[in-house]
């Protein structure tokens, strides 16, 4: 009996040893695993740009296939800040700012002798709503736009920028910085037009060397149409 009782404590002593080492290994493996994953949320919640943070620098090719380079817009002597408009001809709530009124044009002209360059572009994949070259030659002309509109269809610099909806705006600063990102307006109707417009407000603060209060809003609008 002494025998099977010494024995026995031993066997059980391993058994369990065994046991913890592997409720160990689990639970390592779990946190490990929490890690990733929560380190993967971040990199997905922190993807794209927003006020505060640096602008990506880029090239694209507008309608007539001129290349247009966000560095070297800024690089200019008489460049004072940038406004990028993403664009959907198509989107009912691009319309509204395009053809019910034309704030995109008359803000572009307001701010152009100040130093604004303002820039429109489409992140559509070829086939999807107000995408391709020609369709937005065509809303150019319609839309009396003076200003160039760059072609993304890939959408790489739209996932850069994390650009989710059209009209979503971003306005940067001389030396890269976003300085305001969001709606254009305070007024989410596809028709009805906002009291108050951030991206005058944002232009008017930074241009005249002030701090720009609002500087992060919710952009509305249509998605983005990203090929998947």
């Amino acid at each position: 009996m002494t025998w099977f009782k010494r024995n026995g404590l031993a066997m059980v002593s391993a058994i369990a040893a065994v046991s913890a080492a592997t409720s160990l290994s689990v639970a390592l493996a779990g946190q490990n695993g929490n890690m990733q994953n929560g380190t993967s949320a971040q990199q997905q919640e922190k993807s794209g740009v927003t006020a505060g943070e640096k602008a990506p620098m880029f090239t694209l090719k507008d309608t007539e296939g001129k290349e247009h380079s966000l560095k070297d817009i800024l690089a200019k002597d008489e460049t004072k800040a940038v406004v990028i408009e993403w664009f959907n001809p198509d989107c009912p709530f691009v319309k509204k700012h395009h053809d019910s009124a034309k704030t995109m044009k008359d803000l572009a002209k307001k701010y152009a002798e100040q130093g604004v360059v303002w820039i429109a572009i489409n992140s559509g994949a070829e086939g999807l709503q107000g995408a391709g070259v020609e369709r937005n030659k065509k809303a150019i002309e319609d839309y009396k736009i003076e200003y160039p509109v760059l072609m993304d269809m890939d959408g790489k610099v739209g996932r850069e920028y994390g650009a989710k909806h059209t009209p979503e705006m971003y306005v940067i600063s001389k030396d890269g910085t976003v300085v305001y990102h969001g709606a254009i307006d305070n007024n989410k109707s596809a028709r009805t037009m906002g009291d108050t417009n951030h991206v005058d407000a944002a232009l008017r603060a930074h241009l005249a060397g002030e701090t720009v209060e609002t500087n992060r809003t919710l952009a509305y609008g249509c998605s983005v149409k990203y090929r998947n």
